[in-house]
């Protein structure tokens, strides 16, 4: 597994988990420009 860290609009950051096998496919490198398709059917938040 690998962690992607993507920077978005204001200072914060998503975190997605993907195979590194999927890392390979996309040709990712670190600096890259992405997009993310977030779906998600539960959201939760903790403090």
């Amino acid at each position: 597994m690998a962690n992607i860290h993507i920077k978005i609009e204001s200072p914060e950051l998503i975190t997605a988990i993907i195979t590194k096998e999927s890392v390979e496919k996309l040709d990712l490198k670190k600096g890259d420009t992405v997009s993310a398709i977030i779906k998600s059917t539960n959201i939760m938040i903790g403090k």
